[in-house]
Formats: structure tokens, sequence, C-alpha cells
């Protein structure tokens, strides 16, 4: 079977796909990912064919007005409004982008998309093929248990928890949804959708399967969820057996108690350098050593502490398990990574999904409640950073929980899923 996966975003959108990638075409599927152009040498690197997609989303994120956005997403009525007028001048983006997701699918006999690949289900509509909505968070199906991740966490019951999902996806139509539509009658050839229909079901009224890629031991699966909604496990892309660290990084790991990794991903917020300077002060009081991960866009340090260790970049499997904490923005892939080495977690988040993750980790007793990177500061990192160091509670349940994250196998539930499903269509 020709699947092609579609997906938009930074690297934390793209790896858990080209895990997925692998475990089908492993399966003897034939597998392709369109995603931004960037990604291209790391996903044929994973031997996977690549299908072009312009820079244009990733530049945008870097961006100053993106930015802006990432510093309002905390609140959903903010990010609206400021998605609203950014909606014109990002039109020819996304136009493009929505047009190089069809030229993409051409041939395809399956598709794997997340949800920010704008073109997924209406290009599944249009070729007539399966389409499985897929994504690191439970954003999409309605559920008595919880509300939408992107909406307030009242404890006003179920009623108001599954009514959330409705309100947040009609929401998210009132920025984008005229865009589509105009896209699909112009380039499908398909009618207009009302900004009430959901995505979760096809045109035949068939439901739209849905794949989670956490795991069950984070958040189990809600017992009110379709059969045709899922939660896999994650999706690992471990290194490669030929990545080798550095002499310096060895040295630096030798030299001292294990270390608290420190890093924010391809995210900087507003003012990088107060963050670099809150991180520094904070690991200094608690006297622990630390790995300051720049990453792309993200951290600043011209100089550093001895005890600080400045990381470009390298694999979460590898370096997690060799610390004795990690910080970092709560992006799925990130938090998923930490869980899985079996040390305590810090989560700092920005926007979107990691304030969930966050409270998730709390919850669960393995790490402390997040700090908001706006209320990030040396006094609130600090305390964190003891809680960690001290709570033998903390850290037993945090070894637990990696223990139980190591033995699934959730690459293997997702390909097991995906290949039942295309047969019942």
């Amino acid at each position: 079977m020709k699947i092609t996966i579609l997906t938009v975003g930074t690297r934390g959108d793209v790896q858990p796909f080209v895990a997925l990638g692998q475990g089908l075409k492993a399966a003897g599927h034939d597998v392709a990912i369109c995603t931004s152009v960037t990604f291209k040498p790391f996903i044929e690197a994973n031997g996977l064919t690549y299908v072009y997609m312009s820079d244009d989303i990733i530049r945008f994120i870097d961006s100053e007005a993106g930015r802006e956005a990432m510093d309002k997403t905390d609140n959903i009525f903010a990010w609206i409004k400021l998605a609203i007028q950014m909606t014109n001048a990002m039109k020819p983006v996304y136009r493009r982008m929505l047009d190089e997701e069809w030229t993409a699918a051409q041939g395809s006999q399956a598709l794997i998309y997340h949800p920010k690949a704008l073109g997924g289900y209406h290009i599944a509509e249009k070729l007539g093929i399966p389409g499985f909505l897929s994504l690191p968070m439970p954003l999409f199906v309605p559920t008595a248990a919880f509300p939408s991740i992107v909406l307030p966490e009242w404890n006003l019951g179920g009623g108001y928890n599954k009514l959330s999902y409705t309100v947040a996806a009609s929401m998210s139509q009132v920025a984008l949804g005229n865009l589509v539509n105009v896209w699909r009658r112009e380039t499908l050839g398909l009618p207009k959708r009302s900004a009430l229909a959901s995505e979760l079901v096809r045109p035949d009224g068939q439901p739209v399967p849905v794949l989670h890629c956490y795991s069950p031991h984070v958040l189990p699966e809600p017992k009110d969820w379709p059969e045709t909604a899922v939660v896999t496990g994650y999706w690992f892309l471990d290194h490669h057996n030929d990545w080798q660290p550095s002499a310096d990084l060895l040295d630096f790991l030798a030299a001292g108690a294990p270390p608290v990794y420190v890093g924010f991903g391809s995210i900087s917020g507003r003012d990088p350098a107060r963050t670099t300077r809150a991180i520094i002060e904070a690991l200094s009081r608690t006297r622990q050593r630390g790995i300051l991960a720049t990453g792309w866009g993200g951290l600043q340090a011209e100089t550093l502490p001895d005890s600080i260790f400045k990381l470009d970049a390298a694999p979460h499997d590898w370096l997690f398990p060799r610390m004795t904490a990690v910080i970092h923005h709560g992006g799925a892939g990130t938090t998923a990574a930490g869980l899985r080495a079996g040390v305590p977690t810090i989560v700092c988040p920005f926007f979107g999904d990691q304030p969930f993750w966050g409270r998730r980790v709390a919850a669960l007793g393995v790490g402390p409640n997040p700090i908001p990177q706006k209320q990030l500061s040396a006094d609130a990192l600090t305390a964190a950073i003891r809680a960690v160091s001290t709570d033998m509670t903390i850290r037993r349940k945090a070894v637990r929980l990696g223990q139980k994250l190591r033995q699934e196998d959730g690459i293997a539930n997702a390909v097991n899923f995906i290949e039942t499903m295309v047969k019942k269509q």
C-alpha cells in the first residue's frame, strides 16, 4: 500500500511520523513524507521518501510575528484573534502548503496527516482513500473525561468537557475555514463545508480514524471514545548506531554527578537571554551541573561556568538517561523522551499542548507543577530543581514510569490499527 504522511511544523511535529513511517515500511508499505524541505535530509537519512513542501511555515515560526503568536497562545481567545489578523498576510503561504500537499498525495492509497497539515481530510475525501488524523495529544475526539486542552480546565463536569471540543474546533474554523473552503472549490472541485462540519466524520458518514501517539500510562484512553480513536503508545525514533557524542561531551559527563538537562527545542520566546540567565542562576544556587541545549532558535549563551556544558544537539534517547532531571518546554516528543528515560521532569511551557503535558507530569508525580515561561525565574527554577533532586518519591515514580514506557511498542500498535482500519474501509 502506498501511504503518504503529511505533517507541518518543527522537529517535534516531524520525528514521530518518521518513526511511524519506518514501522510501516518494515511492514511492507511504500511510505513518503511531505513536510518542510528543511527536514528532507533527516527523512531520507531514515530510509523514507521525501516529498516537497516549502519552508514558509518554518520561517514564520522563527519570525518576530511567530514568536508573538507563541507568546499569546496560552490564551485561546487571544490566539484566535491574532490568527484572524494573520490569515490575510499568510494566505499565500497556506495556499502553497495546501497545493503542495495535494501534489504530494497523488497516487496514494492512504493518507496519514497531522491536523496542522490543513489539506489532509479534504484530500482523502477527493481521492476516495482512507485518511488517518494523527497527533500526539487528545485534541479532537470529544470525551466527558476532560475538556479540550486548548480551553480552560474548568471543573464543570462531563457536559462542559464534551462541548469544549466542539467549541475549540469551531474557533479554529473561524480563522482558517474560509481559506480552506476556497481551496476545496478551486483546486479539488469539492463543495463548501460548514464551519460546524466535523472533520471526524467522512462525507459518507463513517468516522475518521484517529491515532494518538502518546502512552496510556501517561494519559489513559477515555472509556467513551469510539473504537476508531486509539492511544497507541509513543512513536519513538531512536538514534542511529553511527551517532557518536563528542569527546568534550563525554568528558563533561564523566567529570562529575549526572547533570540537569535544560532545553526548549526550537522555541526561544521573546527574551531568550533573560531565560538563560535564570537557568544559570538556578543551577548555581542548587549546586547542580547542567547541560544547556541551545537548539534551533532556542536558548542563548556565550559565556558559561565550567559546571554547565553548552550543547547544540544530541539524541534524547541517548542523553536523557544520563541526566539527573530534565527541564524543557513540554512538547509532546520531548516529554515522552524524558519520561521514558525514567528521570524527573520540570516543564516550562510556552503554548498549545505544553501546559497540558506539564500538568500531566505533575499529576503522575514525576515532577513539580509546570512553570509557565512568563513566570520563569531563577527563584521558581531553584525550587523546582531542589524538589526533583531531593524528593525520592518523585524519583521512584519517574523510574517506574520509565520502565513501563520502555516496554511499549506504540509503532507496532499503530501499524496494526492502520492496517485493520484500511481493511474495514
